[in-house]
């Protein structure tokens, strides 16, 4: 999840040291604050940003706690209750009573927050199309897998780290 909305200049290939170029972490780094930064502009007209995109994305369909949502999506507990009170005070979502924990809530996605996930994935998949239609075909065939093989396997959990990174959009 992408959340940084900071002002970069502008990365031409000419202007990469041969360091950098090699640097898996700044080629990360620089895609995912691009992505990101075309991403939010994409989704503001919904008026939930990205985290609130993927808190409604992840809790659609399924019976998850705040805890289990905020897991799954990479939010501190903190930044998820903050999250889910602006998704309630929308209409988009609701705090229920979990049917197999009575201590725990469950995030219900309303009505109108169905729809705003359905707006959302279809600007998702338009912006991720036209940076993807960027690569020759097979190119972006390998990077889609390759990048999902790691996610899913050797990059699928972040040890711990001092100090810790953050994992939240910046304040307003």
């Amino acid at each position: 999840m992408v959340m940084s909305t900071e002002i970069r200049e502008p990365v031409h290939a000419q202007e990469i040291s041969s360091c950098l170029a090699g640097n898996l972490g700044w080629m990360l780094d620089q895609a995912n604050h691009s992505f990101g930064c075309e991403l939010a502009a994409a989704l503001a007209p919904l008026g939930v940003g990205q985290r609130g995109f993927c808190v409604l994305s992840a809790a659609i369909d399924a019976e998850l706690t705040q805890t289990q949502v905020a897991g799954l999506i990479g939010l501190d507990k903190t930044t998820m209750v903050v999250t889910v009170d602006e998704l309630e005070r929308l209409g988009l979502a609701e705090r229920v009573a979990s049917p197999t924990d009575r201590r725990a809530r469950v995030v219900r996605v309303t009505d109108a927050g169905r729809e705003r996930v359905a707006e959302g994935q279809a600007i998702v998949a338009a912006v991720q199309s036209d940076i993807l239609d960027t690569l020759p075909d097979a190119e972006r065939d390998a990077f889609v897998s390759g990048l999902l093989h790691l996610v899913t396997g050797r990059l699928s959990s972040a040890p711990q780290c001092h100090p810790s990174l953050r994992r939240r959009e910046p304040r307003a």
